[in-house]
């Protein structure tokens, strides 16, 4: 399913370095499939959706190739639980209209439910942990250097996110950190990077919301880097999409924890 992105027809000055960026990883897997929906195991990095025209390959081309025939033939993609672009884990497409409505409804009366994964720095005091905590985006109420980052704050829209402990591990690199399960009630912009920052256990490999915001800056502007590796461990942040069920058809579409996650479990 991989695909180049087209050249632009442009000079470049090469008095300055090449950004070495992260790798896109356009190869999803299917779950699952019916005639009304298909439900995919999206890899780490892939946006889901192209921001603009000359975009990368993304997961919305690879479902476009794939449901051509149906396309064709009045279908339509609808991506229903939307993931960032370094989170991996499973998606639910809509194939027509009608079945973007319904699950669109059953979003709204949380009949779908989902279930994430993260490695989180250090090791929690609590085994399990229920916050509310409003969020809004931080250049609201302050100024900041990163446009899309969102924070905890009274005025903020209501947020929950249910979170029990899994596994504490004694990493040689990173220190004291943890496999944390994470159960959004809402779902908000970055909710569950947010709150788990806001108690002091951000995840591994967080730019934005890990124990630098700096990171984030430094990737727009150099590019993924030794210096980064040393300070992030992980060119993407370690939060998976685990388990999304549906109450009413009852279906739970589960994927597994991806190796490089793996990877930061395993101690030596």
């Amino acid at each position: 399913m991989g695909q180049e992105c087209p050249y632009l027809d442009i000079e470049l000055d090469l008095s300055f370095p090449l950004l070495v960026q992260i790798a896109v990883n356009p190869d999803f897997t299917i779950l699952d499939e019916t005639d009304e929906y298909i439900v995919v195991d999206k890899p780490a990095p892939l946006q889901v959706h192209p921001s603009k025209p000359s975009d990368c390959r993304t997961l919305w081309h690879g479902l476009r190739d794939l449901l051509a025939y149906e396309l064709a033939n009045g279908g339509q993609i609808s991506i229903i639980n939307r993931l960032d672009r370094e989170t991996s884990g499973v998606v639910l497409v809509a194939k027509n209209r009608t079945a973007a409505r319904l699950f669109g409804i059953a979003m709204q009366e949380r009949r779908i439910h989902k279930t994430y994964l993260a490695v989180v720095h250090g090791w929690p005091s609590w085994e399990e942990y229920d916050l509310e905590a409003p969020i809004l985006r931080q250049g609201e109420v302050m100024e900041t250097r990163i446009w899309v980052k969102q924070c905890v704050h009274r005025d903020g829209t209501p947020c929950q996110t249910r979170f029990r402990v899994l596994r504490r591990v004694n990493h040689p690199d990173i220190g004291p950190i943890s496999l944390v399960e994470a159960s959004p009630i809402t779902g908000r912009m970055h909710q569950i990077r947010v709150h788990l920052a806001h108690l002091q256990h951000s995840i591994v490999g967080d730019k934005i919301y890990g124990r630098d915001e700096n990171a984030y800056l430094e990737f727009i502007e150099k590019g993924w880097s030794d210096a980064l590796k040393r300070t992030q461990f992980t060119p993407t942040h370690a939060l998976h999409s685990n388990v999304l069920s549906h109450a009413t058809i009852r279906k739970n579409w589960a994927a597994d924890l991806p190796e490089t996650l793996r990877d930061l479990l395993r101690s030596v």
